[in-house]
């Protein structure tokens, strides 16, 4: 499988020039990233924001399921917050706990991260999506993903309960058709895909949708359990299944021309006997949840510091619990949850904490 595509850890897709402005910004981000640079001249390159902890799914594999889980919905005040920054990042990624097109001002946030003219990018279950066509051309979205954990609707709605398949294939192929029709660039589209016992078998099918379709790139992830009753599903030990699959799955995602990445197989990680690959989310990201608290990225319990605490962005990019982050990531002496990283990005995927969160506080407490 040498042309499989692995999760990047440094890089943002690319789906338009940058300015000069945010071009010497993400080199000097980089540069401070490969050198361990912990007080950092540079600004994040990505700003993630995890718009709600709420969801209009009930998926079986979801965290919701094992720990408790309060409402929040993002203050669109926040924004202001990060308002002399806005012409040097790349992106704004709107994805976390809960989905973000619920958010009740989503179609007004997406109108004003447009006037900034920053990359937006978005993660959805892809319910709304026939409602939030226009606002996708209009605000010039650049990028989203789908998650889709059937290749089928009777996998996908026993999965995602509350999903609609076909609903969902038919606002992907309207979007396609006007992105055609107008000859756009926009959006970049990719299915995002959970990959469990139950269906393994169907990436190769999904990969097929993706190319019917007309959409650029199928993503997977392997399932990670958060409660007893997932665990079962878990593919830690299944792994030459799991190869012949993405074997078969490549060769069709080559002939069709879609991107395909995958995880590593359990013992081929690079990361090899480290708890994570080298991290680099407080050097690229920044992080706030649906609550107000920046976390080091939207897979850690632990809450760093409410946003209202510093009165501007650099004091908070720069203040004692990002520092000090940076500072242990990468080392012995790494926080807690770290350890114990299942971040798909990041994940070391031949260690089983990877797969299996259960002994784990694995979310944030939601006050």
């Amino acid at each position: 499988m040498e042309n499989v595509i692995r999760a990047k850890t440094t890089n943002l897709i690319a789906t338009r020039p940058l300015t000069e402005k945010r071009q010497e910004n993400s080199e000097l981000n980089m540069q401070e990233m490969r050198n361990g640079t912990i007080l950092l001249k540079s600004k994040p390159r990505r700003l993630v924001f995890e718009l709600t902890s709420s969801c209009n799914l009930n998926c079986i594999m979801c965290g919701r399921n094992a720990a408790e889980f309060k409402p929040s919905f993002f203050d669109i005040k926040w924004f202001s917050k990060f308002q002399n920054i806005f012409d040097e990042i790349e992106e704004v990624t709107l994805m976390g706990w809960g989905e973000p097109t619920i958010h009740p001002q989503f179609p007004k946030m997406l109108e004003f991260l447009h006037s900034k003219g920053v990359r937006i990018y978005f993660c959805t279950n892809g319910m709304k999506l026939d409602k939030l066509t226009k606002h996708i051309f209009d605000c010039e979205v650049d990028v989203f993903a789908v998650s889709l954990d059937g290749a089928n609707e009777k996998t996908n709605s026993e999965i995602r309960s509350g999903s609609d398949f076909n609903r969902i294939v038919s606002s992907l192929k309207q979007i396609v058709k006007i992105r055609k029709d107008t000859n756009l660039r926009f959006p970049y589209i990719n299915f995002v895909f959970t990959a469990m016992k139950r269906n393994l078998h169907e990436i190769p099918d999904l990969v097929r949708l993706a190319s019917d379709i007309g959409i650029e790139e199928v993503k997977v992830v392997y399932l990670t359990a958060f409660e007893e009753e997932m665990a079962k599903e878990i593919l830690i030990d299944e792994m030459d299944k799991v190869k012949s699959v993405f074997e078969e799955a490549t060769k069709i995602a080559q002939e069709r021309n879609i991107l395909i990445k995958l995880p590593y197989i359990k013992g081929c990680d690079v990361a090899g006997d480290k708890a994570h690959k080298d991290c680099f989310t407080t050097y690229r990201d920044f992080f706030l949840g649906s609550d107000g608290y920046v976390r080091a990225c939207m897979s850690n319990s632990i809450k760093l510091f409410h946003i209202d605490k510093y009165n501007d962005f650099e004091s908070a990019w720069n203040g004692s619990e990002i520092m000090e982050w940076r500072k242990r990531v990468n080392t012995d002496e790494m926080f807690d949850p770290c350890k114990a990283c299942y971040q798909s990005s990041f994940a070391n995927w031949n260690k089983k904490h990877a797969f299996d969160q259960r002994t784990e506080v694995f979310s944030p407490k939601w006050d």
